[in-house]
């Protein structure tokens, strides 16, 4: 049985840093999606499981455990990799090699983050010097005093109800952001804690990923209220 404090990794294609590939524990579950294969063997990480149409590589890995997906279908290769996480009992998800490339697969990984928190999950999106998460109703977020720079906040869509930010250069107190204009973009921490909330829908949170992102991780997850879903 899956620990909740279990790490599914999904990899997309991207060019790997040492801060950013996976360094899986035990119980935690490394799969790799299309080209993805590649990115995580040029770093010696052997995935569980290879999944994908395999249109980007170009050709089916030679693992032991891989699903070939058909090249015309409704869930993009990211997507069927968390079905299996989310199969397999993980709550937790880091997603590497999501952003970057082609701006409609941005997005869609984007929108994948507020879509895991409507099955019981937490996930995190990293590239490109930028990380990625998604808080909805009722939940908040912790950033410790350590880190520096930009903060953004956003509305999914629709509007966000309840929407506290303390801590940040520029706070807010229960206020309502919408989808359809980026009133948080750019807020800017200050050398304290800081601290997101939202009561009534979902907000994305975007800052600089600095090669702090694994040793960043379980404080954010302890300060994120944790989501019941059949995880032990």
């Amino acid at each position: 049985m899956v620990r909740s404090s279990s790490i599914c990794y999904v990899v997309g294609a991207m060019s790997l840093t040492p801060a950013l590939r996976p360094y899986p524990a035990p119980g935690d579950y490394v799969i790799a999606a299309d080209r993805g294969f590649d990115s995580l063997m040029a770093y010696g990480v052997t995935p569980d499981l290879a999944v994908g149409d395999f249109d980007s590589l170009g050709h089916r890995p030679n693992h032991p455990n891989v699903i070939q997906l058909p090249t015309e279908k409704d869930d993009t290769d990211m997507v069927y990799a968390l079905r299996e996480g989310l199969g397999l009992g993980y709550r937790r998800f880091v997603l590497l090699g999501g952003v970057g490339g082609r701006l409609e697969h941005t997005l869609a990984n984007l929108q994948l983050l507020d879509w895991l928190t409507t099955n019981g999950a937490q996930g995190v999106l990293a590239g490109e010097k930028t990380v990625a998460t998604c808080i909805r109703d009722g939940d908040s977020l912790t950033f410790p005093a350590t880190l520096e720079g930009y903060l953004s906040v956003f509305c999914n869509s629709g509007a966000a109800e309840g929407v506290t930010l303390s801590g940040l250069k520029f706070p807010l107190d229960k206020a309502e952001l919408a989808g359809s204009f980026p009133l948080g973009v750019s807020n800017q921490f200050q050398g304290q804690e800081a601290t997101v909330t939202v009561e009534k829908g979902s907000l994305l949170l975007l800052w600089e990923e600095r090669g702090d992102l694994y040793s960043l991780l379980p404080r954010l997850w302890m300060g994120q209220r944790e989501r019941s879903n059949g995880a032990v």
